[in-house]
Formats: structure tokens, C-alpha cells, sequence
């Protein structure tokens, strides 16, 4: 019955990131960790991501951004991730995810009130982009403040979700790497095979979900997501304190 409960999470989840870029693994994380261990379950979810990521990334090679990724996004969130680690200990990490979660679900609310709203500033973007790359490493949820930066910019939807998710396919690369050399990622592959399925028929559903929708729903739906995921941050740092 575990199985199934974080089957289903990825479904649902891969198919959300494959239609807009981003939140497979905290939503998978969310809804899988009602019957699972959390650091189990990204030793699951990382892999997988990849798998999702890698053939989308390549089949629209020709939308990604790659000035604006080489030379903002990856240097910005290297260097914000760093720094996101080194905070961690000495920060208290669930008050800082209840404080982070808070400020995504402004976010959100705020961009789905006022869809005319004004791209950001360069300084701005740079800023929330260091800041996604900060919470990242604070707690592996770098996704929403990087889509806050990225969503009001030049980019249309198919661009912007490429960019993304060659993002993710960078970063959860080097973490695949490091659980294989130091995790337990050889005694998960049966169920990583198992949850592949899951996987491929989420990118498919995902991709033609990204294709009928217009631009203007497609932003609506990254903000609602971004508030979604601004929840359910939030809910488990209150879960976290008073559970």
C-alpha cells in the first residue's frame, strides 16, 4: 500500500513538472512522506528525475536560455548553495522553511492577483536567484524562488520550462552522483525500476498538457503550483514545531 501511495505522488508530481518545470520532488516528497521516510524517498525521487528531465532537456535543446542559464541562474545558485549549507549549521532549519514558506505563498498570491505586473529588475532577479540557490542548500527546495525570478522575464513558456528543467537535470545529476559514491543508492534501484513507469507515463501526460495550454494559463498554472508548494512547505514546518 506504501508503494502505491508514492507511486501515485509521482505520477502526479512528474506530470506537474514535465507541463511546467519544476516540483516534481517536493510535491512527490510531500505526498510520499505520509508512509515513508523523507531521506529514503529522495534517494528514490532524484534518480528518477533525472530520467524525466535528461530526454525533455534534449528534445528542447534549442529553447533553453543557456546565456541566462551559464551566466546567472547556475554561477548565482552554485554560489547561493554553498552558502545555504554553511547556514545550516548554524540555523534552525524548520523555523527558516516556515519563514521561506510564507514568502512563497506572498509570492504567488501576489502574481496571480496582478498578472501585469512588471518583469523584475536585474538586481532583483539576481538576488532572488542567489536566494533560491541559498534555499536550496538550506533545505533542497531551491524551485520556487528560482520560478518567482524567472517567471515575469522574456521567456515563454516552452523556454522557461527548458531552462528549468535543465536546471534540475545539472543539479540532481551531481546529487545522483553523490548518493551513489556515498549513499544507498544500489539498494534502491528495484524500486526505482518499479517507479520508472510512473515516471515516463507522467513526462507524456505533462508534455501534452504543456502544448494545450496558452501563455497566459501557463503562467497561472507556475503560480498556482509555486502556491501549492508555498503550502505544503508550510504545513510541514508547523507539522515539524507542533507535531
Amino acid at each position: 500500500m506504501s508503494f502505491i501511495v508514492v507511486a501515485l505522488g509521482v505520477l502526479v508530481a512528474f506530470t506537474i513538472e514535465a507541463m511546467t518545470g519544476f516540483g516534481s520532488i517536493v510535491l512527490a516528497l510531500s505526498i510520499g512522506a505520509l508512509v515513508m521516510e523523507i531521506p529514503v524517498l529522495v534517494q528514490w525521487l532524484v534518480p528518477l528525475n533525472i530520467m524525466m528531465t535528461a530526454p525533455l532537456v534534449w528534445r528542447y535543446r534549442h529553447a533553453v536560455a543557456y546565456k541566462l542559464l551559464l551566466t546567472q541562474i547556475l554561477p548565482l545558485m552554485g554560489v547561493g548553495t554553498l552558502a545555504g549549507v554553511w547556514l545550516a549549521d548554524y540555523l534552525h532549519v524548520v523555523y527558516t522553511q516556515g519563514i521561506f514558506a510564507l514568502l512563497i505563498c506572498w509570492f504567488a498570491l501576489r502574481a496571480l492577483l496582478n498578472a501585469r505586473a512588471p518583469a523584475h529588475s536585474t538586481p532583483v532577479r539576481s538576488s532572488l536567484i542567489a536566494g533560491a540557490g541559498v534555499t536550496h542548500g538550506l533545505f533542497a527546495s531551491g524551485g520556487p524562488l528560482l520560478v518567482y525570478a524567472l517567471a515575469r522575464t522574456e521567456l515563454d513558456k516552452t523556454r522557461l520550462r527548458a531552462t528549468l528543467l535543465c536546471v534540475w537535470l545539472t543539479l540532481n545529476s551531481m546529487l545522483t552522483v553523490w548518493f551513489a559514491v556515498f549513499g544507498e543508492l544500489r539498494d534502491y534501484l528495484p524500486e526505482i525500476a518499479m517507479l520508472l513507469p510512473c515516471v515516463l507515463v507522467g513526462a507524456l501526460l505533462g508534455n501534452a498538457l504543456h502544448h494545450h495550454v496558452s501563455q497566459q494559463a501557463f503562467t497561472r498554472a507556475v503560480f498556482s503550483v509555486l502556491l501549492i508548494v508555498g503550502l505544503i512547505l508550510l504545513v510541514t514546518s508547523v507539522h515539524s514545531v507542533w507535531g
